[in-house]
């Protein structure tokens, strides 16, 4: 049962990124305090896998296969969402791509490919988005960035990754500054290390380290970040915009 200002019925929320890691724990607690969710994903295979377990369930979850890159195609795909449900209520975007590579390694590819997604994404499905929500006057969005793009990367990416993630919180205070006029609330995500995909090359003693040196002396779970950004999609949350949080166990302390 979803808890006191956490009931999403009537409400459709659309996630990037959302068949696993992060964006499923997103997917999830939408899912389960009664929203429709939409998942936008590259990975097919994932997505359905996702879509399906959570269909069986009882929860409101549906897929479109989606490059969040491409400009048109994502200006497309949120046009059939409105024709579809009629409105769009929450926007998440988690699809992201980080790289260990080096920057003196790096080429023009790399940037195009990690900053294309991670931050050209972002923008893309914001841009195809915010009109809609102006039109309807509201709207909540929730962009996951990362620690790194406050901490010029280290554990979490090298420098392209870095600026992908600070470009998005920009870009987030940017949206809460013009949304809110129109009832829009924007805000950003920074994540710490959480049990993904992403976080599974990292070698074990570097593991060691980054617990040793976090407080909750614990990587976290998806789902937290989940819970984190629900909050702040929910009514609870009606007087907060334009800011970043960091769901990091207590790494960006200082």
């Amino acid at each position: 049962m979803a808890s006191l200002g956490m009931d999403f019925s009537g409400k459709v929320i659309v996630v990037t990124g959302g068949s696993r890691g992060i964006g499923r724990g997103i997917v999830e607690a939408f899912a389960e305090s009664n929203g429709t969710v939409v998942i936008l994903d590259l990975d097919e295979s994932s997505a359905r896998q996702t879509t399906n377990e959570l269909t069986l369930t009882g929860r409101k979850v549906s897929f479109l296969p989606l490059d969040i890159s491409l400009y048109h195609d994502v200006q497309l795909c949120i046009e059939k969402i409105i024709d579809k449900f009629g409105h769009i209520d929450v926007l998440v975007n988690d699809a992201g791509v980080s790289s260990g590579k080096p920057f003196a390694e790096c080429n023009e590819k790399d940037w195009d490919f990690i900053v294309g997604i991670n931050l050209k994404g972002t923008f893309n499905t914001c841009n195809a988005v915010f009109p809609h929500m102006i039109r309807n006057g509201s709207g909540k969005i929730v962009n996951i960035a990362s620690i790194a793009g406050k901490l010029g990367g280290g554990f979490r990416g090298t420098a392209i990754y870095a600026a992908s993630k600070a470009g998005v919180i920009g870009l987030t205070k940017g949206l809460a500054r013009e949304g809110g006029p129109h009832s829009i609330n924007a805000n950003a995500i920074c994540p710490g290390v959480i049990k993904t995909t992403m976080s599974d090359p990292i070698p074990e003693e570097h593991k060691k380290a980054i617990i040793a040196g976090t407080p909750l002396a614990r990587f976290g779970e998806p789902r937290e970040v989940g819970d984190v950004v629900m909050f702040l999609a929910s009514d609870m949350a009606s007087h907060v915009t334009g800011e970043i949080f960091d769901v990091d166990g207590g790494i960006m302390r200082d």
